[in-house]
């Protein structure tokens, strides 16, 4: 008895009259083999991008602790140049997706031949919406549609989304595990990486020299502004707050924010009485509480909230009181668009974070404010923020950690001067070392640009004082 024409058994014959028995040959079994371990091989190179790049502080120090570990001194070194590891990622992964590429087209000519193809092309061109192309027009689009739609569901289901999230919560394991082949690759991709990275900082420099060429215009403001208020004395502070308006957008959070070493924060496990200790001690209103470290910001105390619980003793939980909403901002955004967010977030004081999420200190609208209008002074305040010592006209001693720009201001110098030496330093040591390269030792000189740098006291882990000798302009 013959099937009818409708009938399940017509239809999947039909079906399987495009896909020959004859496919799975032991050429396309091995074509098979490969897809799955190029997949696989992927999914490595891809989770290992995410595991590097998300390694915190934490882990980098946990890292250095253990030194008998080869593993981690390789994990180490190629996070030293992050460039040449990126680089290695993208050349090694770009490689194994366009072999996917040529693996899945011939699996994809091997399991539908030419006539599934050209008869799938026949139907759609038969139909009357779809007849404005050509049978074989048609058919190719069902061999693109097939081969991309196949080729891009497995690269971003396992190679892409699913070893990246497991490499997110599990970043130290796949670091250590990736390190081996990774510097393998390191050796084997050298010279292209090297273009790559040297084509990356070359197009970073024309970047760069452009936005120097900017600094040029903003010489023309100040001199405009110059002209247009006029030299009289009691102008300087309208030129002063006009050149302020207008380099406002350029200047970054780190350039103004104090620096971690010199914020007060408390311990949220301190004691009531010397919480009241610190508070008197410091004249802040705003205080961080932290657990343990200045890299765990907990939230912030308002000392307003304690005017009502003075006279309470240890016994009072003064925990309660802090606020939790803790703003926080990294160090390279722009003061404009940071007194933009004070005013949405209706917050006063920031915890500035660094690349790898560490706190690096904290700003507060006073400071941003500061930059426009100039320094703002209160009861609190000493008479000079800025520690240093002015021996004569042409000698001054600064503390080491005083920001680049108050020295600049102080001694008349332009920062122009030392944007080929200062690099990312934002305080007088971090200049020195920059032109050093190493920490000095006590009553060393160096010279740049006219300006001497005599080191007066220096510990272990940093610059402490350095007297500033300006150029000797008595034969100009």
């Amino acid at each position: 008895m013959e099937p009818e024409p409708d009938s399940p058994d017509l239809f999947y014959s039909c079906i399987f009259a495009f896909l020959p028995l004859t496919v799975f040959t032991t050429a396309t079994t091995v074509l098979l083999f490969v897809l799955i371990f190029l997949i696989f091989c992927s999914a490595v190179i891809s989770s290992s991008e995410v595991a590097y790049f998300s390694l915190g502080p934490a882990d980098i120090k946990a890292l250095k602790t253990e030194d008998n570990e080869k593993t981690s001194k390789r994990i180490l070194s190629l996070l030293s140049n992050r460039k040449y590891l990126l680089a290695t990622i993208l050349i090694g992964n770009n490689l194994i997706n366009v072999a996917i590429i040529l693996v899945s087209e011939n699996l994809v000519n091997k399991f539908f031949p030419e006539s599934f193809f050209t008869k799938a092309g026949m139907s759609l061109a038969s139909l009357p919406v779809l007849d404005f192309f050509t049978a074989g027009t048609w058919s190719g689009f069902v061999d693109i549609i097939i081969t991309v739609g196949l080729v891009t569901f497995i690269l971003v289901l396992f190679g892409e989304v699913t070893p990246k999230v497991y490499a997110k919560i599990n970043n130290m394991s796949i670091a250590k595990k990736t390190s081996r082949l990774l510097t393998i690759l390191g050796s084997l991709f050298y010279p292209l990486s090297g273009v790559l990275v040297n084509g990356t900082d070359f197009i970073e420099k024309r970047l760069l020299s452009k936005s120097k060429n900017s600094t040029t215009s903003m010489e023309e403001f100040d001199e405009a502004i110059a002209l247009a208020v006029g030299d009289e004395k009691l102008a300087e502070e309208d030129k002063g707050i006009l050149k302020g308006i207008i380099k406002f957008g350029d200047v970054p959070v780190k350039q103004v924010m104090k620096s971690r070493v010199d914020v007060v924060a408390v311990d949220f496990r301190e004691k009531y009485i010397d919480l009241l200790r610190v508070i008197n001690d410091s004249g802040y209103s705003r205080i961080p509480v932290i657990d343990e470290e200045f890299d765990n910001v907990t939230g912030i105390l308002y000392v307003k909230d304690l005017l009502g619980h003075l006279e309470k003793g240890n016994e009072f939980e003064w925990q309660e009181l802090i606020r939790t909403n803790v703003f926080y901002v990294p160090e390279a955004k722009k003061l404009d668009d940071l007194l933009k967010e004070f005013q949405t977030q209706k917050q006063h004081m920031a915890i500035v974070v660094d690349e790898y999420g560490g706190s690096a200190g904290i700003v507060t609208l006073e400071d941003v404010l500061e930059e426009i209008i100039g320094d703002i002074k209160d009861e609190f305040d000493q008479d000079s923020e800025v520690e240093y010592r002015k021996v004569d006209h042409r000698n001054y001693v600064f503390e080491g950690k005083t920001l680049l720009n108050d020295v600049f201001r102080i001694i008349g110098a332009t920062a122009e001067k030392f944007d080929g030496i200062r690099g990312d330093a934002d305080s007088l040591a971090g200049l020195v070392l920059e032109i050093v390269g190493t920490i000095p030792k006590s009553g060393e000189v160096f010279e740049f640009s006219g300006y001497n740098f005599k080191i007066v006291t220096v510990n272990k882990k940093r610059i402490e004082q350095i007297l500033i000798t300006l150029p000797d302009t008595t034969d100009e």
